[in-house]
């Protein structure tokens, strides 16, 4: 039995391995000259593999998606990516945030062992092969540099990523091919993306760029419960983006498209509680600047001076109990995510609820689904690449156990 496998990033890799060891043949098509592309620039920094915290926080993290992604992630979790890696020699350790990475922290060791591994155990790569969809026949429809081409295969597995960073390969070109066999597919959005605030020409010329560390972010739910993210962003020409933002990206989007506009509330100084820095701000200030009290007596300065002085009016600035209250739960005011090409990952895709257990397309026999383009989204820290490897995983094997059983 024949798989065919498009898309060569960890899904449809993982997706090959799992129909190799399975006992099929497997064929995997790749739009670009090499496959992992999203995946190398994505370790460029330091390759984020999965998280050691607990399995019901992990799952948390899945939100909406959770039931979906539970079952996938126990057939490939954290610990069995860990072993995984392990096996094609790759050692791993736990970071100090609880994030696993390789001990190299590098991408390109793994994928370089993988691929030879998959090689040896006899997947065919074939490059430079964007997929058009299917001919007459049922024949999957290529566009090669040496022209159109159609294959047969058995059963086939997309794992053709969302519509994030479309230079790598992920464009979301399968959009109308799958919607033209009535596939619904939820709108593609960005996920973990920075957003548009509008700062004004002085804060923007200053601080673009600029680091802001040691903060939190508070985000109310509808249901009038807070939550508390620690962490720390970029300041950006248009906005910001970066940890803590990411961590919150869903739900930010997701209220600028409810309400046109979202709002968060950023603790400046989360070590230090309201009532001290009321105190502390009410110390007499004499001959000293204003920058200069806040410095001593808050340890706000450059950037975080910068969003108070952005945010902040003049008559709370006058007020310590106002200036408190406003450096502990200062007001940003985000008008729209960034567009979907910059975003780290992508919402929206193929619905968990078209597909069967085994991620196959209940309308269309013997098409598999996998990775980034089915709808689901998590924050970065090792959630986004765990879900890839899982849905490969499964749907790989699941390709096969359907070949079988018809």
């Amino acid at each position: 039995m024949n798989i065919a496998i498009i898309g060569g990033g960890p899904a449809g890799l993982m997706a090959a391995e799992a129909a190799c060891a399975a006992g099929a043949q497997v064929d995997l098509y790749d739009a670009m000259a090499s496959v992992g592309r999203k995946f190398l620039l994505a370790g460029k920094g330091g390759l984020n593999l999965t998280h050691s915290e607990p399995s019901e926080k992990f799952l948390s993290r899945y939100g909406v998606r959770r039931a979906r992604i539970t079952p996938l992630l126990a057939t490939f979790g954290p610990d069995a990516l860990r072993a995984w890696a392990h096996g094609l020699g790759i050692e791993t350790f736990v970071g100090s945030s609880g994030r696993v990475f390789p001990t190299d922290l590098k991408a390109a060791p793994l994928l370089r062992a993988w691929l030879r591994r998959l090689r040896q155990a006899g997947v065919r790569f074939h490059m430079r092969h964007r997929w058009s969809g299917w001919d007459e026949q049922g024949g999957l429809r290529f566009t090669t540099t040496e022209g159109n081409r159609s294959v047969l295969s058995d059963a086939s597995v997309l794992a053709l990523g969302g519509g994030s960073w479309p230079k790598l390969g992920s464009d979301a070109s399968w959009v109308p091919l799958l919607a033209g066999r009535g596939l619904h597919i939820a709108p593609l959005q960005p996920a973990n993306c920075g957003f548009d605030i509008g700062w004004s020409e002085h804060f923007r010329g200053k601080f673009a760029g600029h680091p802001v560390k040691s903060v939190a972010i508070v985000m109310r739910s509808n249901a009038g419960a807070e939550s508390w993210h620690p962490g720390e962003f970029v300041i950006t020409e248009t906005g910001v983006e970066g940890g803590v933002i990411y961590a919150v990206s869903a739900s930010l989007r997701d209220e600028i498209l409810a309400k046109g506009v979202a709002t968060l509330r950023l603790d400046l100084t989360p070590d230090r509680d309201r009532p001290r820095l009321t105190h502390d701000l009410s110390r007499p200030r004499g001959k000293r600047t204003m920058a200069t009290h806040l410095q001593r007596q808050a340890h706000i300065e450059g950037v975080k001076a910068g969003l108070l002085r952005e945010v902040v009016s003049k008559e709370d600035f006058a007020d310590p109990a106002r200036l408190a209250a406003a450096i502990k739960s200062l007001p940003l005011r985000f008008v729209a995510p960034r567009p979907l090409a910059e975003a780290i990952s992508t919402a929206g895709g193929v619905p968990f609820e078209a597909l069967d257990a085994r991620l196959m397309v209940r309308t269309l026999p013997g098409v598999f689904c996998a990775g980034e383009m089915l709808d689901w989204e998590a924050p970065t820290g090792g959630y986004l690449l765990t879900a890839c490897f899982a849905t490969g995983s499964v749907a790989g094997a699941g390709a096969v156990a359907w070949l079988r059983g018809n």
